[in-house]
């Protein structure tokens, strides 16, 4: 019987928010257009409205692409460079590696984007990945984005078909997020763990870890 592991992205698998690093660090990728705000009052602003997304407080949907739209005019070789070089939570490589020697298939749901999520996929030994896409044109981002990891449910619905495809049952799946659009996994594993995570996800969980070390989670298992 396969078992399944399945990881967040941002604060979870990665420590941050990618929106809010691509945009403080965005000074010299802007192509051709002023940014609408000075990059650490967009950060701000972005990260006022992720969290508040995180608490269930926004629709997801509406806040990623409200999000994405400050993006317009990055050059995509610079975000894609930024991408790459987001800091890797403490633990992250040990507990994939762990998860795997136990006979887990390990992989990430994010609704961010792969310009983060393939490199990483790749550079931590993921069995796979699953994330939006930033829309370009001639090498620069239009602010629009699309995907399968856009909705408040996406990843819930994703889990299920996975499971399908895999054989995976809900008693041999584990699901890993601190925010409010991973609640739709935990209704489809029996290990749902809220890793130093918002409030509403706490209260489903049955695994909570409020320190930064993925490699707790191993004690679980």
């Amino acid at each position: 019987m396969t078992k399944l592991a399945v990881f967040d992205f941002d604060s979870t698998l990665m420590d941050g928010e990618t929106l809010e690093i691509i945009v403080r660090e965005s000074d010299s990728c802007r192509v051709g257009k002023a940014l609408a705000y000075p990059p650490q009052g967009l950060a701000e602003k972005i990260k006022a409205i992720t969290d508040k997304a995180m608490r269930g407080e926004l629709d997801f949907f509406e806040s990623l692409t409200e999000r994405v739209s400050f993006l317009k005019g990055l050059s995509v070789s610079k975000v894609d460079e930024i991408c790459q070089n987001l800091p890797l939570m403490c633990g992250a490589n040990e507990v994939i590696k762990g998860l795997q020697d136990k006979g887990y298939k390990v992989v990430c749901f994010s609704g961010g984007f792969r310009n983060a999520t393939k490199y990483f996929a790749e550079k931590l030994g993921l069995d796979g990945e699953f994330a939006n896409y930033l829309h370009s044109k001639d090498g620069v981002l239009t602010g629009l984005v699309g995907g399968e990891m856009m909705f408040s449910d996406s990843k819930g619905q994703m889990l299920k078909r996975l499971q399908k495809l895999l054989g995976a049952t809900v008693e041999n799946t584990l699901v890993v997020g601190d925010g409010a659009n991973d609640l739709s996994m935990f209704k489809f594993a029996k290990n749902k763990v809220a890793f130093c995570a918002k409030p509403i996800l706490k209260e489903h969980a049955n695994i909570i870890i409020d320190e930064k070390d993925l490699s707790k989670i191993l004690l679980y298992v």
